[in-house]
């Protein structure tokens, strides 16, 4: 019997396929259920105007009632995006994918809220303590603690 993360992530995968990713978004690979890459550009005059980042999302068992996690990659081709919520090893400080993470939230909502997030930006710059986050991060974001403070967060 299917669990019901391969079933959710089957669905979100044929709607992606069959309708198309939201616009300025492409998915790059989605061979498995586990880890599924996508491309997400900034449309308009926004700070990121022309620059392409790459998003990775790492799906487990208990996907959608837990969160994925999503981080930007950083690799010989991308760069994680200056943001003050974006550390630059890609981990993203974003309360959609901790304690404000709902089950109805999609793969292609979650893409469109950091499209959002990167257009609404007003200066680039990296989150206070990213050097010392960095050195000491887990491999995987959602291990990291973030705590939540309207504009401002602190792991």
């Amino acid at each position: 019997m299917a669990s019901i993360s391969s079933r959710r992530l089957r669905k979100e995968l044929t709607e992606i396929t069959t309708q198309g990713c939201p616009v300025g978004i492409k998915l790059l690979n989605a061979d498995n259920f586990e880890t599924w890459l996508f491309s997400i550009e900034v449309l308009g005059e926004t700070l990121y105007q022309g620059e392409v980042f790459k998003l990775m999302f790492r799906f487990d068992s208990q996907y959608p009632i837990s969160s994925p996690a999503v981080q930007f990659v950083v690799d010989n081709e991308f760069q994680a995006p200056i943001h003050p919520h974006v550390y630059s090893n890609g981990h993203i400080c974003a309360s959609i994918l901790g304690n404000e993470w709902s089950p109805v939230l999609s793969v292609s909502a979650v893409c469109v809220t950091l499209q959002s997030m990167l257009a609404s930006c007003k200066v680039k710059e990296r989150p206070q303590g990213n050097d010392q986050y960095v050195r000491y991060a887990p491999d995987n974001p959602k291990k990291t603690r973030f705590h939540y403070d309207g504009k401002h967060h602190r792991v």
